[in-house]
């Protein structure tokens, strides 16, 4: 396991997530409830994110995700997020984006990003759903490590 992904996974606890993924010409965002790690090898880490966001198919059609973690006092990111967007938008206009290994769209701010493949989906009898990732790349900014 790389040293930026094992710092990611002690970072996970606390703070606030935006979970990212992009398919072709579309890309979406949600903050999720929460981001743990599940496994250990391979490396797997789990989100629990509201069902119903646009975001959903652009994770089935991609099989892939990320995680970026947001500091509370990045008020518009945390607004912007937590919102579904209208139709036709894109939540990342106003926001630096790159991307990682898998191409979802990263917060170019975040001091903390995992770049996942999707390994399982569970549509759970709940107001949220739970997507397993394997993390394939990381991104630990140097004001955290």
């Amino acid at each position: 396991m790389g040293d930026s992904i094992a710092r990611a996974l002690q970072l996970l606890e606390g703070d606030a997530f935006v979970m990212t993924a992009a398919f072709e010409d579309q890309r979406a965002g949600m903050r999720v409830l929460s981001v743990f790690r599940c496994a250990t090898e391979p490396l797997l880490i789990c989100v629990a994110a509201k069902k119903g966001h646009p975001i959903e198919p652009l994770v089935r059609d991609s099989h892939c995700f990320a995680v970026c973690k947001v500091d509370l006092t990045q008020k518009l990111i945390l607004r912007k997020f937590s919102t579904e967007p209208e139709e036709g938008e894109d939540p990342f206009d106003t926001f630096l984006v790159d991307s990682l290994a898998t191409g979802s769209p990263t917060l170019a701010i975040s001091p903390l990003v995992l770049d996942c493949e999707v390994v399982r989906h569970f549509d759970l009898e709940a107001d949220h759903e739970l997507f397993v990732g394997q993390v394939m790349a990381a991104r630990v900014s140097p004001s955290l490590a």
